[in-house]
């Protein structure tokens, strides 16, 4: 299996499965090391303070069986640091490693997914694993296609997260969107950060957010799941970040956040409004400010981002959110082993929902491409001999 990487100079490497561990429980071994999640981090500088606290802190957002709109599966997510930390748990330059082990692994669950496992599941990826491994491919609750594999990113976010704060950027997202049921729009950054987290679906306007979980919980009444949109600020993000060709910063983003699972579209500021608008509309004229003597832009219909390359404002990315697969609803598929056409009903564990849990997610792969991208830019601008006084403009 390849793709497992992302990065050029900060490099997030994950690995494990949904049920990593399933099938070693009966080793004498510490049940830590059953199994479970791991990242490993390159080129992280030395001397920023990093702690299994702050780490955590990331992983409780996305931690199933919190609300009733998550997941009942019981994970603990519990974050162990093994390397790249010493003392005054400052990191030392090397490769930073994360264990996540796995404990809601019970056999029970296991039996559920060996009941269907020949079975392809709508909206799920066992058709794809079948033609890439056969039938050695993982069927335990999907695997590396699961969304427990996210953990291993939301981990390696938390990294970047401890550089980012040092240079005063901010990555925040929150929902906009349920099934249909809209926030009132523009969110504004302020906004945001003051109702983050204040509810369960994790919408800032508060009124919305109570429609939403209604209507989410309704939903899971009728064994279905709810779609939705995810929208995404990042914050003082310096310009001049990204490439005008095959490296733009938006492509950048985009590899981070389309490499989500259940992320099915994405777009930048004013996004598809744009096929609705006249140049003249969708055109950010500049200025210059006054207090900073920076060029500044009236609007941000581009989203931050012109040309591929960062203008300085807010980067703003909406990401579509689709509906979790695994529902109650009979539907038509095919058995694998027996080539035949069947109807299937899975029991199993699901989040009527994804959007309580992916907001972390995105946050982490948003964090891990900006900061990847500073690497690159302040590379480039100390071996390019540009003249400082275009840096400060």
């Amino acid at each position: 299996m390849l793709g497992n990487t992302f990065g050029r100079i900060f490099r997030v490497t994950t690995c494990g499965e949904s049920y990593a561990g399933g099938f070693r429980k009966e080793l004498p071994i510490p049940e830590q090391l059953f199994g479970g999640l791991m990242a490993i981090v390159d080129g992280v500088p030395p001397g920023i303070k990093l702690t299994a606290d702050m780490i955590q802190h990331e992983l409780d957002k996305r931690k199933p069986g919190q609300t009733p709109l998550d997941s009942p599966r019981l994970e603990k997510d519990k974050t162990f640091i093994f390397s790249g930390v010493m003392e005054d748990q400052l990191t030392t330059g090397a490769p930073v490693g994360i264990v996540i082990p796995n404990n809601d692994i019970q056999d029970i669950h296991i039996q559920q997914y060996r009941d269907y496992k020949d079975e392809i599941r709508p909206g799920h990826a066992e058709y794809g694993f079948f033609k890439k491994y056969g039938d050695r491919g993982d069927w335990v609750g999907a695997g590396r296609a699961s969304g427990r594999e996210t953990a291993g990113r939301v981990a390696g976010g938390a990294v970047a997260k401890a550089v980012l704060d040092k240079m005063g950027i901010d990555v925040i997202a929150y929902t906009v969107e349920s099934n249909g049921i809209k926030a009132e729009t523009p969110v504004s950054y302020a906004t945001a950060k003051e109702n983050y987290r204040k509810n369960a679906i994790n919408c800032p306007d508060l009124a919305a957010a109570e429609k939403m979980e209604a209507d989410v919980m309704r939903i899971k009444e009728e064994g279905d799941t709810a779609a939705g949109v995810v929208e995404l600020i990042i914050k003082n993000a310096p310009a001049g970040l990204g490439e005008p060709v095959f490296d733009k910063i938006s492509a950048m983003l985009a590899h981070g956040l389309c490499s989500i699972g259940a992320i099915k579209g994405i777009e930048f500021g004013a996004g598809f409004q744009h096929a609705t608008m006249l140049g003249s509309q969708s055109n950010d004229e500049a200025y210059v400010d006054e207090e900073t003597g920076r060029v500044r832009f009236k609007t941000n219909n581009c989203g931050g981002i012109l040309g591929g390359i960062s203008n300085g404002e807010e980067i703003r990315v909406k990401c579509v959110v689709k509906a979790t697969p695994t529902v109650s609803v009979p539907q038509h598929t095919v058995n694998m082993k027996e080539m035949k056409d069947v109807v299937l009903e899975p029991i199993t564990r699901r989040d009527p929902s994804l959007l309580p849990r992916i907001y972390p997610v995105i946050e982490a792969m948003a964090r891990c491409s900006i900061l990847d991208a500073i690497y690159m830019a302040e590379g480039y601008w100390k071996v390019s001999n540009i003249d400082e006084k275009w840096l400060k403009v």
